[in-house]
Parts: C-alpha cells; structure tokens; sequence
C-alpha cells in the first residue's frame, strides 16, 4: 500500500504532514513518506514520532551495547535503533536489539525481520512509558521474540533496574525471569555479565 498525497502545508512554513491512509500505514510506508523524522515507528498501522533523547537513556543504552557486544557470540550481532518489521502494519524500533548474525545483509541494511530478533530491549522514556511497558512487550511476545529487557530507574538515586522477560511459547506471553539491580548476569540469549551500579552508569 502506498501513501496517500501530503496534506496541504499548515500554517507554519515548510512544514507539511502525510495524510494517513484509510487502512493506516504499512512498514513499507516507513521508507517512502518523505521527511519523517528521525526513529518514527509504525504501531498498528499508526505513525509514532520519537522525542529526543535524554541523559540517563543515551548512556544507559551505550552502558548495556558496550556490555552485550564484549561477550557477543559470532553467530549475534548487537544492534542499537534499528526497525524489527513485526508484521505488516507494525514496525518498531527497539533501543537495542541481538540479531542473528545471518539476517545482516550489509551497510544499507535499515530493518530486521521479528523471526531474526532473539533479544529486543527498550528503556523508559518519560513520553514512551505506556509503549514501552505495555504496548510493545505484547507486540514483541506476539511477534515470537524470545527475549525482552525493560529498563528504568528506581528510588531517589534514581538507579538504575533491568527487568528480564522470557517468552512462554504456549502463552505467547513474556514471563518476568528476575529484576536485576546491580549485576546483570544472565545465560540467555548468550552468556551475558554487566555491571549496572550507578557508579558503572556514572563512569561509562
């Protein structure tokens, strides 16, 4: 399905705005509507702008890329904001996720298939929250993602908290595995050792 023609522009100069079409949006749509910004997402058929980073996400992100990608095997690759084509009119954008090695076709590579994804892992943003706590864990879990990490922060030192989630194959439901505070230490999808302390926040 493609597009529908661009809405006429709104009040302020330059800025025009895609008109979705009756059946909503396909993932196809995330590669040919011009001047989406940066990260936009597709949830049910629906375009989803991302708001700009903050502090604590950037760097807890890089914190747990830098750890995943030192005991990486080499049939995973580790990958940081990229689309998992989830179904036709849903295409998200984890803010890390472990791939099988084998789905990665080169350079130009701007997607992954869900089937190719054995780790996607989100960090709450303040405007993220519900997506990330609720719609895209269920999204992830339908998908047939076996793993899920959900990230926050936790008490006045705002400290950081991964949640661990494992996909029952009967379900289709992620089941909570633990709540890691200080070490995340873990067998699966591989072999997985990372100090998550505020001071190995601080120091990264």
């Amino acid at each position: 399905m493609t597009a529908e023609p661009l809405a006429e522009p709104t009040a302020e100069p330059g800025c025009r705005w895609p008109v979705p079409p009756r059946d909503g949006y396909t993932v196809d749509d995330l590669y040919t509507l011009p001047d989406l910004p940066p990260h936009t997402e597709l949830i049910d058929g629906s375009l989803v702008f991302v708001s700009p980073q903050r502090y604590f996400h950037s760097t807890m992100i890089d914190l747990l890329m830098a750890g995943l990608r030192r005991t990486v095997p080499k049939d995973m690759k580790v990958v940081r904001g990229m689309t998992i084509v989830l179904d036709r009119r849903n295409g998200t954008e984890p803010d890390i996720s472990v791939v099988r090695a084998e789905a990665v076709t080169g350079g130009e590579q701007a997607r992954f298939q869900a089937a190719d994804v054995l780790l996607a892992v989100e960090v709450i943003s303040p405007d993220s929250e519900a997506r990330d706590r609720d719609t895209k864990p269920r999204k992830y879990a339908a998908a047939g993602i076996p793993h899920f990490w959900l990230v926050e922060t936790s008490g006045a030192d705002r400290h950081p908290v991964v949640r661990v989630y494992e996909l029952d194959p009967v379900t289709k439901a992620y089941d909570l595995t633990g709540t890691r505070r200080e070490l995340l230490k873990l067998g699966a999808p591989y072999d997985i050792d990372i100090d998550i302390t505020s001071e190995a926040l601080d120091a990264f």
